[in-house]
């Protein structure tokens, strides 16, 4: 099996079978990291899309110097959702153009279950977006997409010792959100899932 870095080398050269082996291996990472930022399934899927156009466009002039290629992808990713629509509106036109197939999730996917994954999505984000940006983002990649703080930084552009910071505060910040965020009625749905994110902050 080819490692990321000979897929990407010759991805670089022009071979979309190469980059369509990347986009086969993240697209459910960068999908998922998408639709945990903006809690939006079609959201998600169309940015995933500009992601791997993106990268396909920045192929030649990118070099991948780590064993896995998630840590810059989802760099890319943290770029596109800084300027959603604005990225959206530029690539629509494009995103045929992409070598591997369109993404696409499981049609066998329940449609009231995604609505209400979008529902309880948005809930934790009404919390987590109460952090700061750089909070939020080195959160979503440590806790969520679950990258190491040597990972973070290269997604980030920062120096290790920042993504320490940051995810020092943004812990820290996250606690204090959730000591006064009210007890969810039993039923709510989503007590789980903040309880869930109280325990990786605690683990960060």
């Amino acid at each position: 099996m080819s490692t990321d870095l000979e897929l990407w080398s010759r991805a670089a050269e022009g071979s979309g079978e190469a980059f369509g082996a990347l986009f086969d291996k993240y697209a459910r990472d960068v999908y998922n990291h998408c639709f945990r930022r903006t809690a939006d399934w079609s959201a998600a899927e169309d940015l995933t899309s500009v992601v791997f156009l993106e990268a396909w466009r920045r192929r030649g002039e990118v070099r991948i110097d780590r064993e896995s290629a998630l840590p810059w992808l989802l760099g890319v990713a943290n770029n596109v959702l800084r300027n959603r629509h604005r990225s959206l509106r530029r690539h629509r036109a494009a995103l045929d153009r992409l070598p591997p197939q369109a993404y696409e999730p499981d049609p066998a996917e329940d449609v009231a279950g995604r609505l209400d994954d979008e529902r309880r999505m948005r809930e934790i984000l009404a919390l987590v977006d109460r952090l700061p940006p750089a909070d939020r983002e080195v959160l979503a990649l440590c806790a969520w997409s679950e990258l190491t703080y040597e990972e973070a930084a290269v997604a980030l552009g920062v120096p290790v010792g920042t993504v320490r910071s940051r995810l020092s505060r943004a812990r820290s910040r996250l606690k204090d959100l959730l000591a006064r965020e009210p007890r969810p009625r039993p039923g709510h749905g989503w007590g789980e899932r903040l309880s869930a994110l109280r325990k990786k902050g605690e683990e960060l």
